[in-house]
């Protein structure tokens, strides 16, 4: 008689993502959850487009995952709450407690933001406040930044604002071009996101007048920054 299959461990805090294209992030979590001692799991991704390359990815790891294509919604505002309130029915068919943005490109509505209020997070490849929206690494290139990075922040209605979890900074390095600085970047998006979804999981994050302090840490500071080669 074959053993039966394990079962997910309830223990560990349950998280939905959200995609709209390969995932790499959405990978960055997953392999980071392979460890045992990992602080959570994910039980549900979310995409936008059908065609994500993510979705084959998840459903390889027996990762149950739902689709609303804003497609099928009227284009322009007319669309965003009906999308929203849709996506928000699948994300909630998961029962998370944490949602994860993972390169998911679209801009949210100020109800969902708020219906997910303090378990919404999201990576922005670039060192908020600065360079917010799209084309981040051909902006910091032409305005001659000698450093760039990634950020980790709990997401309000503002677009790429609220306060920030955990940043990692890289150089920029002369010759460096879109494609090699946003790999540079990429990398570093690769090891902080998972320790930030772990911080949440261990609920050793706190927001106080706007920032956030991680707890067990010995310097905040510290704690909320990484650089490559750091711990």
């Amino acid at each position: 008689m074959s053993a039966p299959a394990s079962s997910p461990d309830r223990s560990k805090l349950a998280v939905v993502v959200l995609i709209s294209g390969r995932g790499s992030n959405m990978e960055a979590i997953l392999a980071a959850s392979d460890a045992p001692d990992y602080p959570a799991r994910v039980v549900g991704v979310v995409s936008n487009r059908p065609d994500a390359a993510g979705l084959a990815t998840a459903q390889a790891r027996g990762i149950p995952v739902r689709v609303v294509n804003h497609k099928d919604f009227p284009a322009g505002e007319a669309g965003r709450a009906p999308f929203d309130a849709a996506l928000a029915e699948a994300v909630d068919s998961f029962s998370p407690g944490l949602v994860v943005l993972a390169g998911f490109m679209r801009i949210l509505t100020p109800g969902f933001v708020t219906r997910y209020e303090g378990r919404l997070v999201n990576i922005h490849p670039s060192l908020l406040p600065s360079f917010p929206g799209l084309h981040t690494h051909r902006r910091a290139l032409d305005e001659g930044v000698r450093v760039h990075g990634c950020t980790v922040h709990f997401v309000t209605a503002q677009l790429d604002h609220g306060p920030i979890i955990l940043q990692a900074a890289v150089p920029v390095l002369d010759g460096d071009s879109e494609a090699t600085l946003s790999a540079r970047v990429l990398a570093e998006e690769h090891r902080i996101y998972p320790r930030a979804v772990a911080w949440f999981a261990q609920d050793r994050l706190r927001v106080e007048a706007g920032r956030v302090r991680v707890a067990g840490s010995p310097t905040t500071a510290v704690a909320a920054f990484h650089s490559p080669g750091g711990a």
